[in-house]
C-alpha cells in the first residue's frame, strides 16, 4: 500500500462533511442559485456521453421500494424530492419545493412548490402529485412490504396506514396547485432531512398508475419489482432510455426545469469485480467508478489517476440474528464481538484513515458517544464466554455477498474470510453461505430466516443520528431479530426532541444500550473513494451519495 503522503498527491477530497453536524433547517430557505430557472440555453444543450462503472445492477428503479446503493445512484438522476441537499453544508435546500415553513408545534410543514415543472411523461407536477405519492407510501400494504424490504417509509415514519395510530405521518393536503401541507402526528426533528432521501422522490402519478407500481409481478436480481420500477418517471434531469443485463442508459431530459449540465447520455455499466472496473478505466472504456478497493488504490496511484475520497458517512457491521436460538444468549454475542480483530480488518481491507467503530453513529454526527462501551479484541475471554454460555459447537450460518462492492464494504469475500477465521479461532462453528448480490442477498439477510451472521453496512442518507439507529434498531426486524422495548421507546422519543444537548445525550444513551447488548458488531466507519479519468474536471462527491451528474464537469 502506498504511504499516506504519496496518496495526498493524487487524492481530492469530496464534499465537506464538517458542517453536516448541524443540519436542522426550519423556516424559509432561499432557493439554491442553480435551481431558480433553467440555465442551459438551447444552443449549449448537453452533448457529452459519460460512462460510469458500477459494482452491480440496480435491484429496481422505484426508489420507494429499493434502497440499495446502485438503485439510488440511478434514481437520483431521474426523480427528485421536495427537498435537496446542499453539496457543501449538507443542509436541506430548495428542490421541487422552493420554500417551506414549520408550524409552532412542529407537526405541520407547508411547502411552496416550484411552478412550471412537468414530469418526463408530460404530466404536470403540482400539489396533487405530491399528495398522491405520500398517500401511496402511507398505504403500502403488508404483503407489498414483505416483497420489498427496501421500502424506507416505515423506517422513517414508523408505520403505514394499517397501523395509522403508530405512524408519524398523518396526512397530505393540497392547499392550492403550488402549495402543499404535510401534517404529522408528532414533532419529528429530522423531518426535512428525511425528505432528502431518494425514497421520497416524487414520481408521476400517471406513470405509477400505468406501471401498476404496487404490483410486483416481475423479478430482477432476486428482487420483486413492478413495471413502474423498470421504467420510472420523475421530474429529474435525466430519463431512462434502456436497461439490459449489463447496463442502464439515461438521456438528458430536454424539458428539465434546471441546469442540464454537459452530459447528454449516461451509461451505467456493470463490472462485478474491482479489477475489471479498474481495467476498464485504464483502457478508457469508462470515465469513472465507485468503491475503490485497497488493491485498486495502489494501482491507481501508480498510474497517476484521480481519486476522490468521500468523508466517512457509513458503518460496516457484522449482523447477528437473535431469531437463531443460540444467539439469544448475550454471552455468545459478546464472544463474537471479542473474537473480531477490527484493526486487522481495517488495515487489510479498507482505505487509509478508515476509523474503527464501536457504535453505529459516525463520529461527526450529533449524538455520537465518545464513551460507547466496547469489549475490544480478546480471543481468550471470548473462549471463556462461550464456555460459560455452554456453547457446544452449534452451527452458525454466515451469509456474505459475492460479486458486490459497496462504499461500506469494498471486498466482502476477503472480509468474510478474515472474520470467519477469527471466529473459528475461538471455537465457533461457522458455516459459510455465499450468496451473489444479484441473487437477492439483501432480501435474504434483511428478512426472517436462518442467517445467523451476515455482512452488511449502512450508508447514511442525512446527517442525523436518527438516520442510523432508527432504521437499524428502532423496531424488531428480520435482519437482527432484536427486541428491546426500552431502546425502541428511547429512539422514538429522540425523534421529536429539539436539537440540543438533551437530544444528543439521549442518543448517547441509546448508543450505549445498543452497544451493551450487541445486536450486531460495528466494525468500521469506512472511507469510500471514486476513481476518475483525466477527462473529468470535477465530480460532485457527497458523503450522503447525493451525486447528480448534471454537476459533473468534463474537459471540452
Amino acid at each position: 500500500m502506498p504511504s499516506s503522503t504519496s496518496r495526498r498527491t493524487v487524492i481530492k477530497t469530496g464534499a465537506v462533511l464538517l458542517a453536516l453536524t448541524a443540519t436542522s433547517c426550519t423556516g424559509v430557505p432561499a432557493p439554491s442559485p442553480t435551481s431558480t430557472s433553467p440555465t442551459t440555453p438551447a444552443d449549449t444543450a448537453p452533448s457529452a456521453t459519460f460512462t460510469f462503472g458500477t459494482a452491480s445492477q440496480p435491484l429496481g428503479l422505484d426508489p420507494a421500494l429499493s434502497n440499495d446503493v446502485e438503485s439510488y445512484r440511478i434514481t437520483r438522476q431521474i426523480l427528485e424530492g421536495l427537498v435537496g441537499v446542499d453539496q457543501t453544508t449538507g443542509k436541506p435546500t430548495a428542490l421541487l419545493a422552493t420554500e417551506w415553513s414549520e408550524s409552532d408545534d412542529g407537526r405541520a410543514y407547508t411547502f411552496k412548490l416550484r411552478s412550471g415543472v412537468t414530469f418526463q411523461d408530460g404530466t404536470p407536477f403540482n400539489a396533487d402529485a405530491v399528495c398522491a405519492n405520500f398517500n401511496r407510501w402511507f398505504a403500502f400494504p403488508e404483503a407489498l412490504r414483505r416483497q420489498a424490504p427496501g421500502s424506507s417509509f416505515k423506517g422513517v415514519f414508523k408505520a403505514h396506514s394499517d397501523e395509522a395510530s403508530l405512524s408519524i405521518f398523518k396526512s397530505c393536503t393540497a392547499l392550492s396547485p403550488d402549495t402543499v401541507r404535510i401534517d404529522l402526528t408528532q414533532r419529528f426533528t429530522a423531518f426535512l432531512q428525511a425528505l432528502t432521501l431518494p425514497a421520497f422522490a416524487i414520481a408521476s402519478p400517471a406513470a405509477l398508475a400505468s406501471g401498476t407500481a404496487d404490483v410486483l409481478d416481475r423479478t430482477r436480481g432476486g428482487q420483486a419489482l413492478s413495471a413502474f420500477a423498470a421504467s420510472p418517471v420523475g421530474t429529474g434531469p435525466f430519463s431512462l432510455s434502456a436497461w439490459d443485463d449489463t447496463s442502464v442508459r439515461l438521456v438528458s431530459n430536454k424539458d428539465y426545469w434546471g441546469d442540464r449540465g454537459q452530459i447528454a447520455i449516461i451509461n451505467f455499466v456493470d463490472y462485478d469485480h474491482p479489477q475489471t472496473r479498474l481495467q476498464a478505466l485504464l483502457d478508457g472504456k469508462i470515465d469513472g467508478y465507485d468503491a475503490v478497493t485497497v488493491d485498486n488504490f495502489d494501482q491507481l496511484v501508480k498510474r497517476g489517476k484521480q481519486i476522490v475520497q468521500r468523508d466517512p458517512f457509513s458503518v460496516m457491521y457484522l449482523g447477528i440474528n437473535q431469531e437463531v436460538p443460540i444467539l439469544q444468549d448475550a454471552k455468545i454475542r459478546q464472544a463474537i464481538e471479542m473474537a473480531i480483530d477490527k484493526d486487522t480488518l481495517i488495515r487489510k481491507f479498507f482505505i487509509d484513515n478508515t476509523a474503527q467503530a464501536s457504535q453505529f453513529v459516525p463520529p461527526k454526527i450529533n449524538g455520537f458517544n465518545n464513551d460507547a462501551p466496547s469489549l475490544g479484541h480478546d480471543p481468550a475471554k471470548a473462549k471463556t464466554y462461550l464456555a460459560d454460555a455452554g456453547y457446544a459447537g452449534e452451527e452458525l450460518r454466515f451469509y456474505y455477498p459475492l460479486n458486490a462492492t459497496r462504499p461500506y464494504l469494498p471486498t466482502p469475500e476477503k472480509v468474510y474470510a478474515e472474520i470467519s477465521r477469527q471466529l473459528t479461532a475461538v471455537g465457533l462453528n461457522i458455516k459459510p453461505v455465499p450468496v451473489a448480490w444479484s441473487d437477492g442477498y439483501l432480501q435474504k439477510v434483511q428478512s426472517p430466516g436462518d442467517h445467523a451472521l451476515h455482512l452488511l453496512g449502512w450508508n447514511g442518507a442525512y446527517a442525523d443520528a436518527e438516520n442510523f439507529v432508527g432504521p437499524l434498531f428502532g423496531e424488531k426486524n428480520g435482519e437482527f431479530g432484536y427486541q428491546d422495548a426500552q431502546v425502541f421507546s428511547k429512539i422514538n422519543r429522540a425523534r421529536g426532541m429539539p436539537e440540543g444537548k438533551e437530544r444528543d445525550e439521549q442518543y448517547h444513551t441509546i448508543n450505549t444500550q445498543i452497544a451493551a447488548s450487541v445486536p450486531a458488531v460495528p466494525i468500521a466507519f469506512p472511507i469510500s473513494a471514486l476513481a476518475l479519468s483525466d477527462r473529468v474536471v470535477s465530480y460532485p462527491a457527497s458523503p450522503v451519495l447525493n451525486e447528480v451528474f448534471t454537476k459533473v464537469q468534463l474537459k471540452p
